[in-house]
């Protein structure tokens, strides 16, 4: 059984969700329960429609309008499901923040990156514009995206799709957040931008003590990254445990097939991450 959620992470117990009413009703996520504590990357694994990016929406409270969901999800001493919309919105992007695969959704194009970057956290902390500014040079320096002074006066258009999602993730951490869930977040870039961002999340984590969910289809993006995986089929969590058990000795023939059909070259984003240099 599942223990109580870390200082600063996530206890997710007994989620559902369905959308619909009655005997029509779909049922998309048939009682997850998972820890997300800081410091650590969980890895949320499973193909196209297993129910892992509605889990991580559901934790923001971004499931669609017309979802039932039941269960707990535990952040802080509290239930987010049961939280008013106010109070929810404050955590969201405040307390957890999301990365999502493709970087343009959550950024605007007409907008530069430096107001991108300071509106949000002037908002939330009443900070003036110049030491906005300087916090997000701050950490766009972090994410390393190059000339940071510079990158804030530029506008989305003007970045790599690497560049872009690492802009991206710091935009998602401007306010500091506890949690971060990563959707896909390498999915759209080729293989050797793959790492780059893959180590970033890794240090991230381990530098602020981020509790990160790692949302992806790929089991050798999680081979590389996550501390823990769990493995999700048609809404339930088939497999869970440390990153070496799931990947060398998968107990669920689910997990197995993934495994298998892993590449085997050896040219995978995932493999990099730890070793070679990527932008």
């Amino acid at each position: 059984m599942s223990q109580p959620s870390a200082s600063g992470g996530l206890g997710i117990r007994d989620l559902t969700l369905s959308i619909g009413r009655g005997e029509k009703a779909k049922r998309i996520l048939r009682g997850i329960s998972l820890d997300v504590p800081a410091g650590r990357i969980t890895g949320l694994a499973g193909e196209s429609g297993s129910g892992k990016t509605m889990t991580g929406m559901t934790v923001l409270g971004l499931q669609p309008e017309q979802a039932t969901v039941g269960g707990v999800i535990e952040f802080d001493g509290r239930n987010l499901l049961e939280l008013p919309t106010k109070k929810l919105n404050t955590l969201r992007g405040n307390d957890i923040a999301m990365v999502f695969q493709d970087p343009t959704s959550s950024l605007h194009p007409m907008l530069s990156i430096g107001s991108q970057l300071t509106d949000h956290l002037r908002q939330h902390t009443g900070m003036s514009k110049r030491e906005a500014l300087e916090r997000a040079r701050v950490v766009l320096e972090q994410v390393k995206v190059p000339d940071p002074a510079g990158a804030l006066k530029k506008y989305p258009h003007q970045f790599s799709g690497g560049q872009l999602q690492r802009v991206a993730i710091a935009s998602a951490i401007m306010c500091s957040p506890s949690v971060l869930i990563a959707d896909e977040p390498t999915t759209a870039l080729d293989v050797t931008v793959q790492a780059g961002i893959l180590r970033l999340l890794r240090e991230l984590c381990d530098d602020l003590g981020l509790a990160i969910l790692l949302v992806t289809h790929d089991l050798g993006v999680m081979s590389a990254l996550a501390d823990t995986i769990a493995v999700m089929r048609e809404g339930e969590i088939v497999e869970h445990g440390d990153r070496f058990q799931v990947i060398t000795a998968p107990r669920d023939p689910y997990t197995r097939a993934l495994i298998d059909a892993l590449p085997r070259d050896g040219s995978t984003g995932a493999e990099q991450a730890t070793t070679g240099d990527a932008s």
